[in-house]
């Protein structure tokens, strides 16, 4: 048996991109201006506040790995694929830099949030910076693979801005929450594995395959992630517990249980439009009530079908055996963390 047979665990896997990623990513963003490469250098993780060094945890970088591998799954070379994956993490942590400004998330991997230690707006303007970084690197590639990041962004947008108009609604349905979804989780991580085909030589159904793969793992994500919002612990969020509940955000699960008719949909609503801050002992009936909807099992049991459904387009993708196999353990970690 040859190390091109032996599959790697997701753990292995993250830990393999994260090493090729990160020398390239470093040299990306020290191209910065100066005044916000030390913004964004503390919220990748690579220096304190006062620009030291510091081994803070910089993420899973989930989105690098898939765009290596969705490389490997059409017959290329995950080294083909390292400006996709740079690109693709760039795009990510901008937008996390501004949804931490409009959520108002004062934590993030376990420490302050950038904005709230350098300020809201030089962390907006190092968000911005990261994304034109990253079509930069794409066209430093030579590829032609802007557009395909850009329309990715522009659905990212929209995605944010519709999760921003739920907080000033009462009447968000579900199906509009998904949609959100879509466009604000699903449309990055389908870019990540379609810009990674792309870059290793994929043929144009190939890489809408892997796209489709992705746009599923990615919904199936968010639904995961909405559950550890509310449920999540501390130490594996970087997050206080309900998080999403103390924010009143119109999480999926949330605005399932919103739409119940039951009594605890119905105490649910009382509670979470009721005026001022919610105290912990509310926050924990809110969640028990979500619960009691039968939100929390609806939530994982969709997360559950769309990862089903996003392997068969995996597997019409392409030869990449142990690449395939890969990606789909990754996806599996991705839509099963601990919650």
């Amino acid at each position: 048996m040859t190390d091109l047979d032996v599959t790697r665990t997701a753990a292995e896997v993250l830990g393999w991109s994260r090493a090729a990623v990160d020398p390239p990513l470093r040299a990306a963003v020290a191209r910065l201006p100066a005044s916000v490469r030390g913004i964004a250098a503390y919220h990748l993780g690579w220096s304190d506040e006062h620009g030291g060094p510091t081994g803070a945890d910089a993420g899973k970088a989930l989105r690098p790995a898939l765009a290596l591998l969705a490389a490997g799954v059409v017959g290329g070379t995950a080294e083909q694929a390292l400006p996709a994956a740079v690109a693709v993490e760039l795009v990510h942590n901008f937008s996390l830099l501004h949804d931490d400004v409009m959520d108002g998330d004062t934590t993030r991997r376990h420490r302050p949030t950038a904005w709230s230690v350098f300020g809201a707006n030089p962390a907006i303007l190092a968000g911005d910076s990261l994304l034109v970084l990253a079509l930069d690197v794409l066209a430093d590639s030579g590829r032609p693979a802007a557009g395909l990041l850009a329309a990715a962004v522009q659905r990212l947008i929209d995605g944010q801005s519709a999760d921003l108009s739920f907080e000033r609604r009462a009447d968000v349905r579900p199906e509009e929450c998904v949609r959100m979804a879509e466009d604000k989780t699903g449309a990055l991580v389908g870019a990540s594995c379609a810009l990674g085909a792309l870059f290793g030589g994929g043929r144009a159904d190939q890489v809408d395959r892997l796209r489709r793969f992705g746009e599923g793992v990615g919904l199936a994500f968010q639904f995961v992630d909405d559950l550890l919002g509310i449920w999540g612990d501390p130490e594996v969020t970087g997050k206080p517990v309900h998080s999403d509940l103390r924010n009143r955000k119109k999480s999926l699960p949330v605005v399932a249980a919103l739409n119940s008719d039951d009594e605890a949909g119905r105490e649910l609503r009382a509670l979470y439009h009721r005026a001022g801050p919610l105290s912990e002992a509310d926050l924990a009936r809110a969640a028990h009530l979500v619960e009691s909807c039968g939100a929390r099992a609806w939530s994982q049991a969709r997360a559950d079908d769309l990862l089903a459904r996003a392997t068969t387009h995996l597997r019409a993708a392409g030869p990449g055996e142990r690449a395939a196999r890969e990606l789909d353990a990754l996806a599996r970690l991705a839509t099963r963390r601990d919650h």
